[in-house]
């Protein structure tokens, strides 16, 4: 169960995790259109320069500088959706059961619903692909117009229960896929993010 604390006001560095944490649940969600590649290659940095954070930020602006949107839609098809099944497998459930649909699911579920979210009736993926998770940890991060940031231990909480356990295999995984070009540097920045966030709140990474 998601434990219940006091509500805080957002931060600077709230608002900036948020909107890395954006970021990528729309990178992971779909492929990047021309305005998006154009918006990533031109923006600011986003940590301090001799980190790895700040390496693979780099990484993703050089590749979105020169990434062709068609390219990146038809490279995301093969990663993620194939003929029947893409390359590497974006779900909470796979990675720690071997099969969709499975517990994790259900007790992913059940937080959400204490929350009070829940799948959007349009989207057909389940809730526990990394975007969707990547994008509850935005709304946890920054609130929205009628609720308030999270607090930190409830962000904590939802972090080791359904991101620790598995984004480290998920980002190797894209990392070393075969059709990975694109989304290799994603896959990186990805992985050092989070693992900024486990430091952060002491979990590992």
């Amino acid at each position: 169960m998601i434990a219940a604390t006091e509500e805080r006001t957002a931060t600077e560095e709230d608002a900036a995790r948020a909107n890395l944490y954006g970021l990528l649940a729309r990178l992971l969600y779909a492929a990047p259109d021309a305005e998006l590649l154009q918006a990533i290659a031109g923006a600011d940095e986003i940590a301090a320069p001799e980190s790895a954070l700040a390496a693979s930020w780099h990484g993703l602006q050089a590749a979105s500088e020169v990434m062709d949107a068609e390219a990146a839609g038809e490279e995301y098809e093969r990663l993620f959706i194939g003929l029947g099944q893409g390359e590497v497998m974006p779900y909470l459930s796979w990675y720690l059961t071997g099969f969709l649909m499975e517990e994790p699911l259900a007790k992913l579920r059940d937080d959400l619903a204490e929350l009070g979210l829940a799948r959007a009736v349009e989207v057909s993926e389940p809730e526990d692909h990394i975007a969707a998770l990547c994008e509850v940890m935005r709304w946890l991060a920054a609130g929205d117009m009628e609720t308030a940031p999270a607090a930190l231990a409830r962000q904590r909480e939802f972090f080791a229960r359904h991101l620790q356990p598995w984004y480290v295999r998920f980002a190797d995984t894209l990392d070393a896929a075969p059709s990975a070009n694109y989304y290799r540097t994603v896959a990186r920045l990805l992985k050092d993010f989070l693992d900024i966030e486990a430091q952060a709140f002491d979990i590992g990474g």
